[in-house]
């Protein structure tokens, strides 16, 4: 678990000004979703969209986290960098 420190004094996060990093996610991400389904606006999965397939996603749940995962950002954007694989993804994972 890390800690960071926020600085801002005045802010949304001025009474609680630490944010914890909790390690052992297990979530499903995709962006795969064809939209007649749900009820928000999605980019498209970059990958598949050069595959001209559906059926690559961000992170399944117990099975996998795509190659080129970077993670997420504050609210519910993908962090992708298709088509290189994430540099900070450790060997073997």
């Amino acid at each position: 678990m890390r800690l960071l420190r926020l600085d801002d004094p005045g802010g949304v996060m001025a009474k609680n000004r630490a944010i914890v990093k909790l390690s052992g996610a297990n979530m499903d991400i995709d962006l795969a979703t064809p939209p007649a389904e749900i009820e928000w606006q999605q980019d498209r999965c970059p990958w598949n969209d050069a595959e001209g397939t559906g059926t690559h996603s961000c992170a399944v749940k117990n099975v996998s986290i795509c190659p080129y995962f970077c993670g997420i950002e504050y609210l519910d954007t993908v962090l992708c960098c298709y088509p290189h694989e994430n540099p900070f993804r450790k060997a073997g994972r």
